[in-house]
């Protein structure tokens, strides 16, 4: 592996590095950008802004679409705060700091709705209802349960049901242009060739969302696994079960779906590394940085279908611009046809992965997570890094009673001695909770298509490539890894970059005591396998004489 070129040795110049534009964009008001053009005055929906993939498309929707008409955010109560509390809070997010010093008025632009996808009438008031339907031309439905645990009910209420209830709605806007589901390129993953088409679902929409109903919570647990059969999780089941709902009640409405692969941190905007939640690779690689985790069921040759979500917003932004041009392009077509109206065609699906142009295994993602990490050390960490992947689960199981189980029973009782309260066990416990619901998609790999994302990005105009950039040619994973662990230190960790000195003086102190501890581990497990011979030895002997 090549050495990474931009070293930085101040914690302050970490902390400029971090927060620089990387990417240099041309004049938002040049007028020469198709996409911004088309956006401008248009009134937007967006579910599931409040969540990492909605928070990036709202800022980037707000920065390099500035004359878009009203930006309208969909937000429920949640964990005892009003939609309104919540709404004030959501621009804090560091992830704001660029769209605030370049566009200051963007707030003239966005309007709260209260509203809830798993309700019966999607939770909003008449009045928002009505304004809606007068005034939407493009909906992003990003709403949805990522959890792989789920139950099966709320998984089917927000994932299958919330689609309809969003889907139908959209039909009743009067200036509707496109229709953007957010799906996962996952949904179908008991087939090792995903292509960008629809896919036979596990049940149809319909009969789903009517067994959820008649069945009540209990039953309906024990029935999850023959209800999902050889889906691996809830999350996985309910979206291709939403995919083909979309399939099904879109008929006459401009809609696609976009299937992210696996989204990690950002890689160029709106800054560099930004993530804000612990799912999937990011909670491995936070788990093994701070010292905890020490051993993953997965193959490290396996291909890791990982993606930057800045390439995905990007991917989003234009598929609806292209879904609207589109749509415009069939209507007039079919306005001049005198045969009558042509069988519908499926909405385009998009396949964003890395894997076909950039792919990456999940032995060089640990490695290069590990290389520039050790360049800066986080000084919250618990333990020395010490991870390995285990292909093999029975060695990988032996790990975890080794190196995670002793270690924390032995810490805990410790703890408990000095008056403090035992936590490492429980904290073990969900750690491999969730290393087990990941360990399907760390041990196998899939082979996915992305022919309609590579035309797209033919059809994109060339300012509009620079101002929305989904290209995958242009990502450079050593790059990437080396902001990627700054922003986890910084976003996830909270740990600030000028504690970098402090950081790796721990990390020296903690790799002492580490390889003491291994020193003496081993020392008296040699010793006694010498007791242990020397009575074999001895036992043997006597036994002969």
């Amino acid at each position: 592996m090549e050495e990474h070129q931009p070293m930085i040795t101040s914690s302050q110049s970490y902390f400029e590095d971090m927060l620089s534009m990387k990417d240099e964009q041309p004049n938002l008001d040049s007028g020469v950008s198709e996409v911004t053009r088309f956006y401008a005055g248009l009134n937007i929906l967006v579910t599931g802004g409040s969540g990492f993939l909605g928070k990036l498309l709202i800022e980037k929707l707000l920065r390099s679409c500035p004359k878009v008409g009203k930006l309208y955010l969909m937000m429920r109560a949640k964990k005892g705060k009003s939609p309104e509390h919540r709404f004030k809070e959501h621009f804090d997010d560091v992830v704001y700091d660029r769209l605030k010093k370049e566009q200051p008025n963007f707030s003239d632009h966005v309007v709260m709705i209260e509203g809830d996808i798993s309700l019966g009438d999607l939770g909003l008031s008449k009045s928002d209802r009505e304004e809606l339907i007068e005034n939407i031309d493009v909906v992003f439905h990003g709403a949805a349960t990522v959890r792989f645990d789920e139950s099966l009910r709320q998984a089917v209420n927000i994932n299958v049901r919330g689609t309809k209830l969003v889907l139908m709605f959209a039909r009743e806007m009067k200036n509707l242009k496109a229709f953007v589901h957010i799906s996962t390129a996952f949904s179908h993953c008991i087939l090792k060739k995903i292509e960008e088409k629809f896919y036979e679902p596990p049940m149809d929409p319909d009969r789903v969302l009517s067994l959820v109903d008649m069945l009540d919570d209990d039953l309906l647990d024990h029935m999850t696994p023959k209800v999902i059969g050889k889906w691996p999780n809830t999350y996985a089941f309910s979206k291709a079960v939403g995919e083909e709902l979309v399939r099904k009640y879109s008929v006459g409405v401009p809609t696609c779906i976009v299937r992210p692969s696996i989204m990690i941190a950002t890689y160029k905007e709106p800054v560099t590394g930004w993530i804000n939640n612990y799912y999937g690779p990011t909670g491995v690689v936070m788990g093994a940085a701070i010292g905890l985790l020490r051993s993953l069921h997965c193959e490290s040759t396996k291909i890791a279908d990982i993606i930057p979500a800045d390439y995905v917003i990007n991917n989003i932004i234009v598929a609806a611009w292209d879904t609207a041009k589109t749509w415009e392009e069939k209507q007039k077509e079919l306005a001049e046809k005198e045969d009558g109206p042509e069988k519908p065609e499926d909405p385009l699906i998009y396949n964003s992965v890395s894997s076909c142009q950039r792919p990456i295994n999940w032995g060089t993602f640990m490695h290069l997570n590990e290389v520039y990490g050790r360049e800066v050390p986080s000084a919250l960490v618990l333990w020395h890094y010490s991870f390995m992947l285990n292909r093999h689960l029975w060695v990988h199981n032996l790990c975890v009673y080794l190196f995670h189980m002793v270690p924390g029973a032995i810490v805990d009782v410790l703890a408990l001695l000095t008056g403090r309260d035992p936590i490492l066990l429980k904290a073990y416990k969900k750690i491999h909770k969730f290393s087990g619901v990941i360990s399907y998609f760390s041990t196998q790999q899939w082979e996915f298509n992305n022919k309609n994302v590579l035309e797209l990005w033919e059809r994109t105009p060339p300012a509009d490539r620079k101002k929305f950039d989904f290209n995958l040619e242009s990502l450079d994973w050593n790059d990437f890894f080396y902001y990627h662990v700054r922003g986890l230190r910084l976003y996830i960790l909270k740990d600030p970059l000028n504690t970098i000195d402090v950081g790796r003086v721990k990390f020296r102190r903690l790799k002492i005591a580490h390889y003491t501890i291994v020193t003496i581990a081993c020392l008296i497990l040699a010793w006694i396998a010498f007791i242990f011979v020397r009575f074999i030895f001895s036992y043997c002997s006597s036994f002969f004489n």
